[in-house]
């Protein structure tokens, strides 16, 4: 059976594997990657039905994410907590102190190595440090 080309992307998603394989093929998009689900295999169908009807990324674009890619572009500034500074969390409707030293931070008299360290005290899982006392965001 040949599979034809979809009028509507939304159709890629109930499509079985073996007509997407053959759409790929169709549309000379070259090797697929190893290991492809078929979920992916459909999204990856319709970007590039969409870039070969709509045009693909502007200019700007696919340079910004070429100095990405190829960490030529700064990441996300983390501020850091430098000696002497003190941090406030609430956590659980209880306020935690931290003083941060050279050697990592003090809790409740108690040194520690790391802010990672007091975190985890607080809250008894792993956690990052940083994003705990909100130095840090989640990345996106």
């Amino acid at each position: 059976m040949e599979a034809e080309q979809p009028s509507d992307l939304e159709s890629l998603r109930e499509m079985s594997r073996r007509d997407l394989l053959e759409i790929w093929e169709q549309a000379g998009l070259g090797v697929l990657p190893y290991r492809t689900s078929t979920p992916f295999l459909a999204r990856l169908l319709a970007y590039e039905l969409q870039v070969r009807k709509h045009g693909g990324l502007r200019k700007r674009a696919r340079s910004t994410l070429t100095a990405i890619v190829s960490n030529k572009m700064p990441g996300p500034q983390v501020k850091t907590a430098t000696p002497g500074t003190r941090l406030v969390r609430e956590w659980n409707g209880v306020r935690h102190v931290v003083d941060v030293t050279k050697a990592g931070a003090i809790y409740r008299g108690k040194a520690y190595g790391s802010l990672s360290a007091v975190a985890r005290e607080i809250t008894g899982t792993r956690w990052s440090g940083p994003r705990f006392f909100g130095l840090q965001r989640r990345a996106r």
